[in-house]
């Protein structure tokens, strides 16, 4: 097939000794590596460009530490002093004693309905489902071959969440990805080795010690293996060749099993000490999965993050993703963001949620840019949803049940903004969102030089001609009162006689981004709590 000439397999490869007769054949195992060059050879699947929209959850035994400190609750738990500890010694016991495996085995999420879940999230809009596989925690959500104890077939849902999550929504006919954040956990979550420094348990293990549980909290490393602070978590500095080998058969597992057709790491090629390597393998097997369910066209989309230090990032072997932020501009190459409708994990607090207007103008604005925009929409702890996620779906949904139009299988267009307007294009039609109701005119200064009939027709929402004239200013549109009701944001159509991609534009009153990016790593940082400051990107 044609993507194994493309990317060279991570895996051993089974090759007949020339000269032998067929009961003299012996199998030889040659190993090959894949290399950055062959990986770059990477394109942006066409389902994925046209989807723009997916939406995932973050959930795990976290969302039932009872603490509103949960982002990072299973290692700022063995942290005293910190407020996550704090609310564990209040709720639960002291950490030598009552420790993070006991609350994934108090977990019950009785109430977590798969068909449910992905039914939502396409009335939603959303074109494809991504599952949290693996938290920094170390807990598999699938039938997990290497992790057989700490999974969710025998503690929280009680089922394989992945294999489920899946087949719902191949059934709804979206596209299905598995989101790890193992890669990290070596180092994440060696908080469990320490003790209390002051205080009447002063000197006490926690009960990550106890080597009955090593298969969860993890062997212990050394000072040199995850370094400080700092390094811990972000990315494991020398993990051990044992954990290495554990982390990719994790992932093959993965890979092979579940088949996803979006794959996530949260940082970038594992590992620091090997230059990548182990996260070039997974890749390079990633693709090369796909590829063979798909007639050898790699479907498979592998998003990356660009931030130092956090494995080694090699520009163009996958798509990358953006953590709370957006471009400034437009990218060649499709990127994608991750915004969350308020922290990352489910906190009770119902007032911390953005608004379904700022997130649905976030995600009009990174699709103007040629990005994807996925939303983190947290369960509670027992797999259902409060009643101010569900109205973001709804309202979600309902938008995008009358303009989606303007979203899926579009194009960035030559610029993407003009004050409050955000364009997108698709063949002869160029698509004007404004994210604030106009007035009775509307002038769009970035058309100043196109000509009268290089415009068939304007319409707004689809359905309704409107009166407009060109003018050396620009495009006029004239709209009736009556034909503007109440939207989060109000798309115009204006349908051209030749590809728009043809048609000359200006760049007008272009608006930045980087206040917005600032406040969202300000708010909530890399935890979701605000505890941990968000990382920066390289490029």
């Amino acid at each position: 097939m044609q993507i194994f000439k493309r990317f060279v397999s991570c895996s051993f490869i089974l090759i007949l000794i020339s000269g032998c007769s067929n009961t003299e054949n012996k199998q030889r195992k040659i190993k090959f590596e894949p290399t950055v060059a062959s990986l770059q050879q990477y394109r942006t699947p066409d389902w994925y460009a046209d989807a723009k929209f997916g939406i995932y959850c973050h959930w795990n035994a976290q969302s039932a530490s009872k603490s509103k400190f949960s982002g990072w609750y299973a290692r700022h738990m063995y942290e005293q002093g910190s407020p996550a500890y704090k609310d564990h010694l209040k709720n639960w016991g002291h950490p030598s004693e009552v420790g993070y495996k006991d609350i994934i085995e108090a977990w019950n999420p009785d109430k977590f309905d798969a068909d449910r879940w992905v039914k939502l999230f396409k009335e939603a809009g959303a074109k494809y489902v991504l599952t949290m596989a693996v938290h920094h925690d170390n807990f598999d959500f699938w039938d997990s071959k290497y992790q057989p104890r700490w999974n969710s077939l025998n503690y929280g849902p009680k089922v394989d969440v992945c294999k489920e999550m899946r087949e719902a929504c191949l059934r709804e006919g979206i596209r299905w990805g598995a989101r790890t954040h193992l890669g990290r956990s070596y180092s994440w979550f060696q908080t469990n080795k320490g003790a209390d420094t002051i205080g009447p348990k002063k000197g006490v293990l926690y009960d990550g010690n106890n080597p009955d549980y090593e298969d969860l909290y993890i062997e212990k490393a050394t000072p040199e293996q995850i370094g400080t602070n700092y390094s811990q978590i972000r990315h494991p500095l020398n993990p051990s060749k044992e954990w290495m080998e554990h982390w990719k058969n994790r992932m093959f597992d993965l890979i092979d099993n579940y088949h996803p057709d979006h794959l996530y790491f949260d940082g970038a090629s594992p590992f620091m000490n090997d230059e990548g390597q182990a996260g070039l393998d997974v890749i390079a097997h990633f693709y090369n999965h796909n590829a063979s369910r798909h007639d050898g066209e790699n479907e498979g989309v592998m998003v990356i993050k660009d931030i130092k230090n956090h494995g080694f990032f090699y520009d163009k072997i996958s798509t990358v993703v953006l953590e709370r932020t957006r471009e400034n501009n437009i990218v060649e190459e499709p990127r994608e963001t991750e915004n969350s409708t308020g922290p990352w994990f489910y906190t009770g607090d119902e007032t911390g949620y953005r608004s379904s207007e700022s997130l649905l103008h976030e995600m009009i604005d990174v699709v103007s840019k040629n990005c994807n925009f996925v939303l983190n929409i947290p369960p509670r702890p027992d797999g259902s949803f409060d009643d101010q996620s569900l109205k973001i779906l709804k309202d979600f949904g309902m938008w995008f049940k009358r303009n989606g139009e303007a979203i899926y299988g579009t194009r960035a267009w030559h610029t993407f903004s003009e004050d409050e307007f955000r364009f997108t294009a698709k063949a002869k039609s160029l698509f004007a969102i404004a994210l604030k109701k106009p007035g009775e005119k509307v002038l769009i200064r970035s058309l100043n030089s196109w000509k009268p009939e290089d415009i068939m027709s304007v319409e707004y929402g689809f359905k309704e001609k409107l009166n407009w004239e060109l003018t050396t200013e620009g495009l006029e549109i004239k709209i009736p009162e009556e034909f503007l009701g109440e939207e989060l944001a109000y798309v115009f159509r204006i349908s051209c006689s030749r590809e728009v991609k043809n048609l000359p534009y200006r760049k007008v009153a272009i608006q930045s981004v980087k206040e917005d990016n600032e406040e969202n790593s300000k708010k909530f940082g890399a935890d979701g709590n605000g505890g941990e400051t968000l990382p920066t990107r390289k490029q």
